[in-house]
């Protein structure tokens, strides 16, 4: 499976980049599917609807489904918390796999930046950036991109992972 991240601090743009990115490269016929970690707990259910019920109630996995969509919670009950290569296996094929964040695993991956946050770059010590994305001109040893630029930004992650 061809797999490429988006990193940054809170508030460097990768969101927005990965939800163009999403747009521009599936506009191109491919398809793709996301991960997305988050550094808190999360919720997709709600207290008081049937799947939440079943969830408190102990259920170890809840399948929520209609015609349009289905949502499968699991319920990690104190096991650790799955790797990156683990849930990647629960996807089904697609012809990339973008993922926001996990910027400590091993895989390529374009740093979004934005000057306004005052956060440094990663990059210089993180040799799976392959280029940022910046609001703000910069010299690098690898590629800068304009973060509004998706068409460019797509057309190097795809290069990269050969599609």
């Amino acid at each position: 499976m061809r797999v490429y991240g988006v990193v940054g601090w809170k508030n460097a743009g990768k969101t927005g980049l990965m939800e163009r990115l999403v747009t521009e490269i599936t506009g191109r016929g491919f398809s793709v599917s996301t991960v997305k970690h988050a550094h808190h707990s999360f919720d997709v259910d709600h207290p008081g609807k049937d799947s939440h019920r079943h969830r408190v109630a102990g259920a170890r996995e809840v399948l929520l489904a209609s015609r349009n969509r289905f949502a499968l919670m699991h319920e990690l009950q104190g096991e650790d918390e799955p790797t990156l290569d683990a849930l990647l296996a629960k996807l089904a094929p697609v012809d990339l796999v973008l993922v926001e964040g996990y910027k400590r695993d091993g895989h390529a991956k374009v740093e979004a930046h934005r000057a306004e946050t005052g956060n440094a770059l990663i990059a210089p010590e993180d040799p799976t950036i392959k280029a940022i994305a910046s609001d703000t001109p910069m010299t690098l040893d690898r590629p800068v991109f304009d973060l509004n630029d998706t068409s460019t930004i797509a057309d190097f992650i795809l290069a990269e992972v050969g599609l």
